[in-house]
């Protein structure tokens, strides 16, 4: 969008409060400060609001009065103008007196959009095969799962091992920051260590001592890159993975409780593969025909409306990152990113976003998708049972059956999307 313009979805209106809706908003404002505030003569929150006017004059309840007006000139706005906003209003506040305050609001609503072709859009969808190569590491995983540990008493390290030991770092001769660990279980392969360091111990024994020279590597932190370092390994303990026959016992720990023969065991984990290589070429398959589909799509959108879509998607990550034990801030120190950085890098998934989900609302549109309000509280009640939870509750979750039936309209629109392309 170019600097300057303004797109036909941006709607600035004036909304007037005046008369007794204005004094309204102003009595409320007086009784909400005047349980505060002592005036002499008067107990607290007993004086009368002329005497409060006096002392303190009707512009100290401006604040207050103001934010209970622009509630009541929104709701205004929505209900004498047929406009259904896409992200919050901005509001400005451009006259108040004693008597009237006056709101310039700006709104944007969805943007034209239109849409060439979402037909024939020549996306081939690829075909889920599973190779013999994908049957034997599946399996080869599935023996890793139910791997036994056991310790090598008399075994060398081995790649794939587990060890157990102490170590000191030296550098210059002086003991390294934070270089010294004790009873330190480390995955031999695992690269948790500098190079060096753990195929260094590939081939020694249980109670042996080893001293590593290595060097860090070019990209470590600044005041140890490239510097000589030793270090002093004592192997406590070394275990490893014995992994589990393919057999009838196997088969049960696994679950699979009807599998007799090692023919049967393929076939179902092949169809286990076959079905996960299904879900995950149908999802490129959809991910693909919009991305065809958005090449087809004509729409200007507003910076309000990306910026409102990349705080959704920063909301999410936090989310996520709170389920590692870290905030949003703690994640900027240790990127050494800001807000503003991340906002920046989020943006074309945004767009990405927002233009996907255009495609999605005018296949629904153009196809006339709707459901009746039966066929809604009918799916409401199912995703209920299915979550274990009241119809109430999951209403509540989701604001309203509305945008229930939002979801059923964007699947559907899905649906069709892949149908007219599968021909």
């Amino acid at each position: 969008m170019k600097e300057g313009i303004i797109l036909k979805n941006v709607h600035e209106i004036e909304i007037k409060l005046e008369g007794e809706k204005w004094t309204k908003c102003l009595d409320n404002a007086f009784k909400k400060v005047n349980k505060d505030i002592k005036i002499d003569g008067f107990r607290k929150g007993t004086a009368p609001k002329d005497v409060y006017l006096k002392k303190y004059g009707i512009e100290s309840l401006y604040n207050d009065a103001v934010n209970e007006a622009i509630n009541i000139a929104y709701k205004e706005l929505l209900d004498n103008n047929d406009l259904i906003p896409v992200v919050e209003p901005q509001v400005d506040i451009i006259g108040i007196s004693d008597g009237s305050v006056i709101f310039k609001f700006k709104i944007i609503t969805k943007p034209e959009v239109k849409l060439s072709s979402y037909k024939n859009l020549g996306v081939k969808k690829e075909s889920a095969k599973v190779s013999k190569e994908e049957l034997a590491q599946e399996i080869e995983n599935l023996r890793n799962q139910l791997a036994e540990v056991v310790v090598k008493d008399n075994g060398e390290v081995a790649k794939g091992d587990t060890v157990v030991i102490d170590f000191d770092g030296f550098v210059d001769g002086k003991a390294l920051e934070g270089g010294k660990g004790e009873n330190y279980p480390l995955e031999i392969g695992s690269n948790t260590f500098i190079p060096g360091f753990e195929s260094g111990l590939i081939g020694k024994k249980t109670n042996d001592e080893v001293e590593l020279k290595l060097k860090f590597p070019e990209n470590y932190v600044e005041d140890l890159k490239n510097k000589d370092v030793l270090f002093k390994v004592k192997i406590h303990e070394i275990k490893t993975r014995v992994l589990p026959e393919i057999n009838k016992e196997f088969y049960e720990d696994l679950g699979l409780e009807n599998v007799k023969t090692k023919e049967e065991f393929e076939a179902e984990v092949k169809k286990t593969i076959k079905e996960r290589k299904e879900k995950e070429v149908e999802d490129k398959f959809i991910s693909d025909l919009l991305s065809a589909a958005i090449e087809k799509l004509t729409v200007e959108i507003n910076p309000e409306i990306i910026d409102d879509e990349v705080h959704r998607i920063i909301d999410g990550y936090a989310h996520q990152l709170s389920h590692q034990g870290i905030d949003i801030e703690q994640y900027y120190k240790i990127t050494g990113t800001t807000h503003e950085d991340l906002h920046k890098q989020m943006e074309p998934e945004a767009e990405k976003r927002i233009k996907e989900r255009y495609v999605i609302e005018f296949i629904a549109d153009k196809e006339k998708v709707d459901f009746t309000e039966k066929e809604v509280e009918a799916k409401a009640q199912e995703m209920a049972d299915n979550y274990g939870i009241k119809l109430e509750e999951l209403v509540g979750a989701y604001g309203s059956l509305e945008v229930v039936k939002y979801d059923m309209r964007m699947h559907r629109a899905l649906e069709i999307l892949k149908e007219v392309n599968e021909k």
